[in-house]
């Protein structure tokens, strides 16, 4: 009885320990994911201010919004591209590892442009404005180079795998289409009949030669087959001592006895 106590105790315990691990994972998630929204809000808020600012505010304020809108996007941009792209390229986390050295220049710069905005002397501000639009622009070419860099090579490798699925789907297209190859028929031959010799003094005549026939034609099914016509029986050999005569010949002489 107390064995049966002691494994319902610890039955409970476990399923309570799970419980309050699964709690607490959702729980957690579910912070992620606010705290996910509200950055992307804040963010979002963030650009559109920017926005207003670089096209209300003339002079160096403007200008410095507009400095940050376009480091802030070009950087956004690249961090998504490479995030997505190394799902299917693990060769892009060393390309991670580079942008994340150049988001530390990028956040360091985005910080001197925030707080230069609330900078009352607008003449140093003009000062600082070339060395700050130059780091703006080095940043943002390298975000851009890496992006691009890393969207090329994934539109080549699909290139290539298209051309591997296009070349075996070709292969199996004249697989299938196999009954379209027609093979070379070879057609009967047939000889000329040799001519007859008709005469002995005048010359020889030939006969032209006779295609030759089938004995035993196919018929349609069902059709009756037509015997063929029987020819009248012709000596093969000539009767011995008697040649053919013919009317342009000369009656042959008789022989002398004397």
């Amino acid at each position: 009885m107390e064995t049966v106590v002691t494994i319902l105790v610890l039955l409970f315990v476990v399923f309570l320990a799970l419980g309050a691990y699964a709690a607490v994972k959702v729980v957690g998630a579910a912070k992620r994911g606010v705290d996910r929204t509200i950055t992307q809000a804040r963010r979002t808020v963030e650009d559109h201010t920017l926005r207003a600012k670089s096209f209300t505010q003339p002079g160096p304020a403007g200008e410095l919004a507009q400095l940050r809108l376009t480091l802030r996007t070009s950087m956004r941009a690249t961090q998504d591209a490479l995030h997505a792209g190394v799902r299917e390229d693990e060769s892009l986390k060393e390309s991670i590892a580079l942008f994340e050295r150049l988001s530390t220049h990028g956040r360091e710069l985005d910080h001197d442009l925030k707080r230069l905005e609330a900078e009352p002397d607008r003449a140093t501000l003009r000062e600082r404005l070339p060395a700050l639009r130059e780091r703006t622009r080095r940043i943002t070419e390298s975000a851009d180079s890496l992006r691009w860099a890393a969207r090329d090579r994934a539109r080549r490798f699909a290139e290539d795998d298209l051309d591997t699925l296009s070349a075996q789907i070709d292969v199996e297209a004249g697989a299938l289409r196999h009954w379209t190859k027609t093979e070379p028929t070879t057609e009967p031959t047939t000889e000329p009949m040799a001519g007859t010799t008709t005469g002995s003094t005048a010359g020889t005549s030939t006969t032209p030669p006779a295609a030759a026939a089938d004995p035993h034609p196919q018929a349609w099914p069902g059709a009756a087959r037509q015997a063929p016509a029987e020819e009248p029986d012709r000596p093969a050999i000539t009767p011995s001592g008697r040649r053919p005569a013919y009317p342009w010949q000369k009656k042959p002489r008789p022989e002398s006895t004397t």
